[in-house]
């Protein structure tokens, strides 16, 4: 077994059950709880929310710490809060437990998934570790396939607190001793000393304008996708189609977000990840424009759920590996980190926006006008930050673009 399939082996379930524990059975257990404790849907839910906050606020930090001491460290102990926070979910009566559980939850997901992943592997690899992220996301695009009927499956047998309990007892179990295995985080010497070279530090990428128009643009992608995960289906329904064929529609993203990882993987596998990300950016406008002009039409919601889950599936490796073609790997995990904070708070606000806005002015065509504009405001982004690329480091420092 290669080095890297050993990380992929390692990571792959960690992903799949850290997702499924903390990110997708939430949605299947969240009415249960409601139900039970008798609480206001938006202390409920607005906790979850609050656990993206934390996360966007630990990630520049947990990047640090990530390109200093590798993931082996840092994700292990992410799992043992990820055990302490679902034991404390499942355990929790009052609502300050329950903030308190969701809290230590919200940090433990900037230790543990992705942008932890994504920084564990370029640390090791640099620039080779394209393909390891694009083969562990095919992987743990599974999560919700597995996560959602055994949550289903676990509540219908034991509830909702016997479910968290067991979740956080595959963290201790699985996931913690599998970081644990993660080792060899070091980058190869010679890939070291090209790194030096052309890698930015936290404080050049902040100067620089290409990262804060691609944090613009990840965080207005991300803002749509994540007002839509939510309301798709009621939008869907609001422009006169049935709840059958609204959910047979939305049934098409998932297996279209493989299906983009997997043409990234094969088809793409050469090209440039500036070059995967105009596609996977443009895709999302292209997408809801085909709903605001032929929205009573099946077709047209067909396409949109094709274009939609191709480009959500995508844009997770984009996000993982356009940081490190554009300011090296060296400090990938801060910087990245950094990146990635707006785009989990405008994850969290999603389910919010969609509501005010449905709440207010109720004509779908219109909600999805806004959408597009937000959409197409993140294309906009994205090219100008590709665009105003920086140079190496050195070679900004030579020249005085950038201070050391």
């Amino acid at each position: 077994m290669t080095a890297q399939w050993r990380t992929i082996g390692i990571l792959a379930p960690t992903q799949i059950i850290s997702w499924g524990s903390l990110y997708y059975a939430f949605s299947i257990l969240g009415p249960g709880i409601r139900a039970e404790l008798g609480w206001s849907t938006g202390l409920v839910f607005g906790a979850y929310s609050w656990s993206l906050l934390v996360a966007g606020l630990v990630a520049t930090p947990v990047g640090i710490l990530l390109d200093r001491h590798g993931g082996r460290r840092i994700m292990g102990a992410g799992s043992i809060l990820c055990g302490i926070g679902l034991a404390a979910l499942g355990a929790s009566r009052s609502p300050l437990a329950y903030l308190g559980a969701w809290t230590v939850l919200g940090l433990a997901m900037g230790m543990t998934l992705y942008e932890a992943a994504f920084a564990t592997i370029n640390r090791r690899y640099g620039g080779e570790g394209r393909h390891v992220i694009s083969t562990l996301t095919l992987f743990a695009g599974f999560a919700s396939t597995i996560f959602w009927p055994l949550t289903q499956a676990l509540d219908a047998v034991w509830g909702w607190r016997a479910t968290y309990f067991w979740y956080a007892a595959l963290q201790f179990l699985v996931c913690l001793p599998l970081h644990l295995l993660l080792g060899g985080d070091a980058v190869r010497p010679a890939a070291v000393a090209r790194m030096e070279r052309r890698s930015h530090t936290l404080a050049e990428a902040l100067r620089h304008p290409a990262f804060w128009k691609l944090t613009a643009a990840f965080a207005a992608h991300t803002l749509v996708f994540s007002v839509l995960s939510v309301h798709l289906i009621p939008l869907l329904r609001d422009l006169g189609h049935s709840a059958r064929l609204a959910v047979l529609m939305a049934m098409l993203i998932g297996p279209m977000q493989v299906a983009g990882r997997v043409l990234e993987r094969t088809v793409a596998r050469a090209a440039a990840p500036e070059l995967v990300g105009k596609y996977c950016f443009a895709a999302l406008p292209a997408a809801l424009a085909s709903v605001l002009l032929f929205g009573s039409q099946a077709w047209a919601i067909a396409c949109f759920c094709i274009l939609y889950g191709l480009s959500n599936g995508v844009l997770t490796i984009v996000r993982g590996t356009l940081p490190q073609a554009l300011f090296g790997s060296a400090n990938y995990g801060a910087i990245s980190g950094a990146m990635a904070g707006p785009a989990l708070v405008a994850k969290a606000a999603g389910p919010v926006v969609g509501a005010v806005l449905l709440a207010r002015h109720g004509a779908p065509e219109l909600v999805l006008g806004l959408l597009f504009a937000v959409a197409a405001a993140s294309v906009c982004c994205y090219f100008a930050a590709v665009r105003a690329q920086p140079a190496s480091a050195g070679q900004c420092t030579a020249s005085g673009a950038l201070d050391p």
